[in-house]
């Protein structure tokens, strides 16, 4: 009886190691993948409960930023609507208000990455001027 206790035992800890060493592999392939530009860079380092631009676009129904622009007027148009349908108070659902919440976020920081890094372009080109204060 021991003997099927210690057989059952060690087919469980093989089959949670294989499984530990699938996750590594597949975190080492997804990692090379960014490092050469296979992967979306705004997807690259993202969290496991954070959402993607493409999922914050659909919740919102937003078209995503092109060149990291976006008209973020429509942006937050569509957010104060959907906020104020999902009210707890009047018989919204709060998850679903964290999600639009989370989707409002997700677009502003990639708008926000975009015009940084549109700056910084520019800065190179024309010359670092600094602005001085009298």
């Amino acid at each position: 009886m021991t003997h099927r206790i210690f057989a059952e035992l060690g087919r469980r800890y093989r089959r949670a190691v294989v499984d530990a060493w699938d996750q590594v592999q597949a975190a080492k392939k997804y990692a090379a993948a960014a490092a050469q530009g296979r992967v979306s860079g705004s997807d690259v380092g993202l969290g496991t409960n954070q959402l993607t631009l493409s999922e914050a676009c659909r919740i919102l129904n937003v078209k995503p930023p092109q060149g990291g622009k976006t008209d973020m007027d429509i942006v937050m148009e569509r957010f104060k609507c959907l906020y104020d349908v999902n009210e707890p108070d009047n018989g919204g659902s709060f998850y679903l208000q964290s999600k639009i919440l989370r989707a409002r976020e997700r677009i502003e920081v990639e708008v926000k990455k975009a015009e940084e890094e549109a700056e910084r372009k520019e800065e190179i080109q024309t010359g670092w001027k600094p602005k001085l204060f009298r």
